[in-house]
This record gives C-alpha cells, sequence and structure tokens, in this order.
C-alpha cells in the first residue's frame, strides 16, 4: 500500500510538471516569439493579452461546473483538455500563422488557456477525493515541486535546445505535446478514484461557508504581491539594476529556490501546523523582499540573493494554501471542482489588477522602460516593484490570522 502510494504520488508530480512548462510560455516565450517572427507590435500583444486574461479568470468558475458535470465520464474529459492545451500549444509555436498573427496569437493561446485550466481544476479536485483531508500537505509536497521543477525546466528550455536546431520553439512545441501524452498516461488510473475518506456532498453552496470565503479572499491578497512584482520583475532588472542580461539567470534562480524550498515547507506544516509556517513564511517574505526598495543600479548580487529569499518564502505559498483549501473541502464535503474554478478565479483576479493598474501608475509618474529614467520614474518602479508587496503581504497575513480553521494541525 505504501508503495503504491509512492508511485501515485510520483504520477502527481509528472503531471504538475507538464501543467508548470504549460504556464511559463503564456507569460514569458509567446509574446517574444511573436514579436520575433511576425514584428507584431508590443502594443497590440498586450491589449490581446489582457482581453485572453479577462477570458480566462472569468471563465474559471464555470470550468470548474464543467469539470463536475463530467466527471462522470472519468478518464475522457482529461484527455480532450490535454489535446486542445497540446495542439493550442503547437499551433502557437510550431505552425505558420494562416491568419492575422495577433489573431492566432488569441485563438492557440485561448486553446492553451482553457485546458490548462480545466486540467489544473480536475487536477487539484483529484487530489481531494484522492488523499482526503490529512493528506493534502504530503500531496502538495509533491504536487508543488513538480510544478516549480516544471517552471524551471520551462524557463531554461529554449536555451538548452539551441545545442540542437536554432528551430528551438517547433521543437518546445512537439516536447511538450510529448510530455502531455506521456503526463496523462502517469495519471490515467488515477482519474477513476473517488472519494476516500471525505465526507459527503453538501447540498448548499460553496461560498456558504465562511472559512472558504476567507480562503479565497487570501488567496487574493496573497497572490498580490506575487502578481505585482511579477509584471515589474525585467523592468526592474533592466531600468533599475540596468543589467537586462541578467534577467533569465535571476528568474531561474527564483523558481529553483522555490522548488527546493517547496517539500521543507510542507514537512514544517505538516508538524508543526500550516498556518503556523504559513504565518513564517510570509513575515519572511517582506523581511526578504523590503530590501529590494533601497536596490541601485549595478547591485545584481545583492538581488540574486533577494531572489533567493523570497524564492524560498513563494514554495510555501504555492505549496501551503492549496492544502488547506483543499483540506477544507474534504472535511466539509464540498465539491471540489467547484472550489478550485472559484480558486483559479481568485488567483488570477490579481494577476489582472496588476496588468490592468500597475503599468499605466508607473507611466503616470514617467517610467519609461529602458536604461534612462528619471529619478521620479525609478523611485516610481522601485516602490511598485518591492514597497508595494510588503504592504500587500501585510494585508493578507492579516486575513491569515482571522481565519477560524477548527482544532485541526492547520
Amino acid at each position: 500500500m505504501i508503495e503504491q502510494r509512492y508511485f501515485e504520488l510520483q504520477s502527481y508530480a509528472i503531471f504538475a510538471a507538464m501543467l508548470g512548462i504549460a504556464g511559463l510560455p503564456i507569460y514569458i516565450h509567446a509574446p517574444k516569439f511573436f514579436v520575433d517572427t511576425y514584428g507584431v507590435s508590443l502594443s497590440a500583444l498586450g491589449l490581446a493579452l489582457f482581453f485572453l486574461r479577462l477570458v480566462d479568470f472569468v471563465q474559471d468558475p464555470l470550468l470548474g461546473k464543467l469539470a463536475e458535470s463530467t466527471r462522470k465520464y472519468r478518464v475522457a474529459p482529461v484527455w480532450i483538455a490535454g489535446l486542445v492545451m497540446a495542439l493550442g500549444m503547437f499551433g502557437l509555436f510550431a505552425m505558420q500563422a494562416p491568419i492575422s498573427p495577433v489573431l492566432w496569437f488569441c485563438l492557440t493561446l485561448s486553446a492553451v488557456f482553457s485546458g490548462f485550466s480545466f486540467l489544473s481544476i480536475r487536477f487539484y479536485a483529484q487530489g481531494v477525493s484522492s488523499f482526503g483531508e490529512l493528506g493534502q500537505l504530503r500531496l502538495a509536497r509533491w504536487r508543488e515541486t513538480g510544478s516549480l521543477l516544471g517552471i524551471c525546466l520551462a524557463a531554461i528550455a529554449p536555451t538548452l535546445l539551441l545545442i540542437f536546431s536554432e528551430n528551438v520553439f517547433w521543437f518546445y512545441a512537439v516536447m511538450f505535446s510529448g510530455l502531455v501524452f506521456v503526463a496523462l498516461l502517469a495519471m490515467q488510473r488515477h482519474w477513476t478514484t473517488f472519494s476516500r475518506s471525505v465526507a459527503e456532498p453538501s447540498s448548499g453552496s460553496i461560498l456558504s461557508d465562511p472559512v472558504v470565503r476567507q480562503l479565497l479572499i487570501l488567496v487574493v491578497l496573497n497572490t498580490a504581491p506575487v502578481a505585482v512584482s511579477s509584471t515589474l520583475f525585467l523592468f526592474f532588472v533592466e531600468s533599475r539594476l540596468l543589467a537586462p542580461n541578467m534577467a533569465g539567470p535571476l528568474l531561474i534562480i527564483f523558481f529553483l529556490t522555490a522548488a527546493v524550498s517547496a517539500p521543507i515547507w510542507t514537512f514544517c506544516a505538516n508538524r508543526f501546523g500550516a498556518r503556523r509556517i504559513l504565518l513564517v513564511a510570509m513575515v519572511s517574505a517582506i523581511i526578504s523582499f523590503a530590501y529590494g526598495f533601497f536596490l541601485q543600479t549595478g547591485q545584481v548580487s545583492t538581488f540574486a540573493i533577494i531572489c533567493v529569499a523570497s524564492g524560498a518564502t513563494l514554495g510555501a505559498d504555492l505549496a501551503i494554501l492549496p492544502a488547506i483549501f483543499a483540506r477544507r473541502l474534504a472535511s466539509t464535503g464540498a465539491r471540489a471542482e467547484i472550489g478550485f474554478g472559484l480558486w483559479n478565479f481568485a488567483s488570477k483576479v490579481s494577476l489582472a489588477i496588476a496588468a490592468v493598474i500597475v503599468l499605466p501608475v508607473l507611466d503616470f509618474f514617467g517610467f519609461q522602460p529602458g536604461p534612462e529614467n528619471s529619478e521620479t520614474g525609478l523611485f516610481a518602479l522601485s516602490f511598485g516593484y518591492a514597497a508595494l508587496p510588503c504592504a500587500l503581504k501585510l494585508l493578507a497575513i492579516w486575513m491569515l490570522l482571522r481565519l477560524q480553521l477548527g482544532q485541526a494541525k492547520t
């Protein structure tokens, strides 16, 4: 039984790695690829991404309902969603756009977005059914580590693939399609597993549970600092540190540290309590990130240390919070697919807000991408990148302290 559960956890890690790889091209690889390949303007891509992000986070609750209603078909909807996502990625990177590049960008990314969101909802909901209330932290240790390793692999893949061919993204799309097939096979028999040690489904709305509502608010507040800093990361490295060539290595340092730290955080949470350890991580994030506000040109080594420290705290956010939410769904018998549809929606609200508000505010204060900027513009960039996330993190800490999670080790 122990060996069977070990291989089940490996399957979850492989599937999570595939989802991690699918997420990164949306934000980093795809826009640059379309600029380089088709000469599409950044403003056109920016509008397209904003529209797609709106569609993406609005459709998540609907996809949650779809995931629940199609669960009776077990593995078939998962294979369909995986095929849609793989075809979207192949069309995005491996096919010449047969129509307007911007329209093709929207169509193919919509396929990737939709398949990714549906699979994420089914995947996390299946974890609730298969591992029950008490197994969520152990599952998160494998699942989130796999996801973060997938993100790291996606970040370095274009550079590594240059060794074999100049047609990097064609190979990227083909290899991703192969990984989708492997991941679906690895999880094949787990989709047929229904609830173990999970209460009977409640007939009431998930949002009628005050703890679920508080957790959804918490994920918005806790995602906001990451959303803001992620939106401004490349600008901060390029314009504040004047080290644009270091953006890639610094991103890899950040995500690798998160991947390494995730299992450590979940081990500590399982031993000392999830809320207590998450609180430690949140306070550590503020301490480690606050110094970024004072960084000046050329302080790349200091910023690398900040990336290590803040990456480690991200590992706690990504591993512990979904486990707490899944544990709550399991303990109350709530419908997990609907719950994680709302969870995805809440997670993406902050990303949409960051995209709509942060960059226009920087523009208002005179910041311009590139090495030449006024002191006012650079101050606004530093404040937005480092000080604002710390303030938002304080709000998340306040909400975490308000949570009433019962007597379990949470």
